[in-house]
């Protein structure tokens, strides 16, 4: 980043500070974040509700409108069994949420234990891997079960998997949140040696998994960059209870009414099945069927995922090249190649500043060390940018704050004013 003397920033923040007040005499109200669809992406899916009428005669075998198939319909356990290269007896799909098996699969565990292990609530100074920057949800999760949450920095190819291969020799280290494609908030995609590492791990506790969150599997802005299965990776070296696989369709169709779907070992689905019997009777059968009676098979859902492309891509362009303009200097960014997110990191100490100023200039971003466990980063740095909901003339005016808000503070902290 650029070295600037104490009296040129002096300078360089009145300007800017005269072309924030101007931002705030425009009176926004402007918010950037999170990740949610935006309302073209979200029509892209209004077929659903056509697929199942009052004159539908075929509602599945057994008659889907009624209870049971606790793990999905057959048609569903196919199409997502297709779409994460594993067999059906490895898959289950069940609700509109895939952070609901997340935060239910730890709540299992912590209550019942996993596989045959006792439960975690029993054991003493139970502690999480979370690979920093990444989302704010995982880390919420297991911040509230009460989890010592330990900071992985993120390499170029995933993880630092010297530092995961280390500290999973300690038996009281139960997992590890991975977002493996397109990751949150980076746009990262893991290596194929991160994937096989992963693969080979053989950490002192038993119950260890790695809960992998493949929620942007498919979601390129782009040519696709490929991943490897870490469950099949696993397999051949015959650890494949190791993984828990998780995705939905809820970034596919519509955030509140998707499908999502769990892939694992058979041993550990057998295993989940017992208590998920004692919850549920069953998913909603109905919109797992709407869902594959409007995709069709893997082709349909892939063309459909090639028009979100073209809603997405134009405004990671706009943020992209707004950033090359403005702060090329004074930050640095990932553009990734999918997902939902833009990993923006400022000069050291000037994350929160930028973030309050822009709030005050009437946007609002996700909070500073919103992407570190406990909310804290270390180097009060990392600003997650989503540029998905805002039509791009928002996005363009938000932007421009942004980067006006991130100038003032990197002035301000050169001139030694904070």
């Amino acid at each position: 980043m650029r070295k600037i003397s104490h009296g040129e920033a002096l300078a360089l923040l009145q300007k800017e500070l005269e072309r924030y007040n101007a931002f705030k005499k425009m009176n926004l109200n402007l918010d950037m974040s999170r990740g949610k669809p935006c309302k073209e992406q979200l029509e892209l899916s209004n077929g659903i509700f056509d697929v199942l009428t009052s004159k539908t005669q075929d509602f599945g075998s057994p008659d889907y409108r009624n209870y049971g198939l606790l793990d999905g319909i057959p048609e569903a356990k196919k199409f997502f069994a297709d779409l994460c290269e594993v067999s059906e007896d490895e898959i289950m799909v069940l609700g509109n949420a895939s952070l609901n098996i997340m935060y239910d699969n730890i709540q299992r565990g912590m209550q019942f234990g996993v596989l045959d292990n006792p439960p975690m609530n029993k054991q003493k100074n139970l502690k999480w891997l979370c690979p920093v920057p990444g989302y704010d949800r995982h880390f919420a999760i297991t911040q509230l079960f009460g989890f010592e949450m330990i900071n992985i920095p993120m390499k170029e190819g995933g993880p630092d998997m010297d530092l995961v291969e280390e500290l999973v020799k300690d038996e009281s280290v139960k997992g590890i949140w991975c977002v493996p494609k397109y990751s949150n908030p980076q746009g990262i995609v893991y290596s194929d040696e991160t994937v096989r590492r992963f693969a080979n791990l053989k950490p002192a506790a038993n119950d260890f998994r790695i809960y992998w969150d493949n929620a942007y599997m498919i979601h390129h802005l782009g040519e696709d960059t490929p991943l490897l299965n870490l469950l099949n990776e696993a397999k051949k070296v015959n650890n494949q209870d190791i993984v828990y696989m998780f995705g939905s369709t809820s970034k596919i169709t519509f955030a509140g009414g998707g499908v999502s779907y769990f892939a694992a070992s058979k041993r550990n689905i057998d295993s989940l099945k017992i208590p998920m019997s004692k919850q549920s009777i069953g998913p909603d059968k109905l919109n797992q069927l709407r869902h594959i009676r409007f995709f069709k098979d893997k082709e349909g859902l892939l063309e459909h995922m090639k028009k979100h492309a073209q809603i997405l891509k134009p405004k990671f362009d706009t943020v992209n090249n707004i950033f090359s303009e403005e702060l090329s200097d004074y930050a640095r960014w990932i553009n990734p190649s999918g997902g939902y997110f833009i990993s923006c990191d400022l000069s050291e100490g000037t994350a929160k500043r930028t973030i309050e100023l822009a709030n005050q200039a009437g946007v609002k971003f996700t909070p500073a060390g919103a992407t570190f466990p406990y909310g804290l980063d270390p180097k009060d740095s990392n600003i997650r940018v989503a540029p998905t909901m805002p039509p791009i003339s928002e996005l363009e005016t938000a932007m421009r704050v942004f980067a006006c808000s991130a100038k003032i503070a990197y002035f301000e902290k050169a001139a030694s004013l904070i």
